[in-house]
């Protein structure tokens, strides 16, 4: 048996979005609303905990701020903050500030010349992975995705399995027949809730977490001058790259 549809999350497992622009554009979207609120690499590791920018606002404003205003000033202020938020991150985006991390562009030519169908899975905004994509692999890129399940598609976020099994929907697929591209603890959850193995590939803010159920962890995809490394119980060993090759090797385990 082969593997029949890969599903991508982006932020992290894409590209390092959280670190190079994510972050980045919540601070220049406080500083434009005039709040004095600065998140820094330690406190927004934290915050990745919760998935979604609105979330996010929302649970550092209630954990850190314990502000007394009344909510529905703050349900209005938090849906402009995130607005402005991401106006900042496609800037940097059109920018061309955020590359692919290594491995990742390879590996979806070598799927869509397979006839493996491709699909993305992510919190964030359908308007950040379109400009993501068109500014790292061409204008039409986006049309390499039969599904690109992103942002409110959705109630329940990650770890939640809803848009895992949203996807699956769309796709007409079945669990075991898809194979999930993750970078955290909170996807890995969503995908395994779905029951959809999962390989993972650790970003900078994802290193430290378990990853206890996923079918593979590595720290990135890897490329022949990049080779990438999997992460055993006694530690780290040499892989080369993560092809489909490979992965279709590790479905007959």
């Amino acid at each position: 048996m082969v593997w029949r549809a890969f599903l991508f999350d982006v932020d992290g497992t894409l590209a390092e979005t959280e670190r190079d622009a994510h972050r980045i554009a919540f601070n220049q979207a406080f500083k434009d609303h005039q709040l004095d609120w600065f998140w820094d690499e330690k406190l927004y590791g934290e915050l990745l905990d919760v998935t979604g920018g609105k979330e996010r606002i929302r649970h550092y404003l209630n954990n850190y701020i314990q502000d007394g205003s009344h909510q529905s000033h703050w349900n209005n202020l938090i849906k402009e903050i995130h607005q402005t938020k991401t106006s900042h991150y496609l800037s940097l985006l059109h920018e061309g500030l955020i590359p692919l991390r290594p491995g990742v562009k390879r590996l979806l030519e070598e799927a869509r010349a397979e006839g493996i169908r491709l699909a993305i899975v992510t919190t964030t905004t359908p308007d950040n992975v379109i400009a993501l994509l068109e500014n790292s692999l061409g204008k039409h890129s986006v049309e390499w995705f039969e599904v690109i399940a992103a942002g409110d598609v959705v109630k329940a976020k990650k770890p939640a399995p809803d848009i895992y099994l949203w996807t699956l929907k769309q796709l007409g697929l079945k669990p075991e027949e898809c194979l999930a591209i993750e970078d955290s603890e909170n996807g890995l959850k969503a995908a395994t809730k779905a029951a959809i193995p999962t390989l993972i590939t650790m970003s900078e803010y994802t290193k430290h977490q378990l990853f206890e159920d996923a079918l593979l962890v590595t720290n990135h995809l890897g490329e022949p001058h990049l080779p990438c490394q999997a992460r055993q119980d006694d530690g780290w060993t040499h892989l080369g790259v993560v092809d489909v090759a490979l992965l279709h090797q590790l479905k007959q385990k």
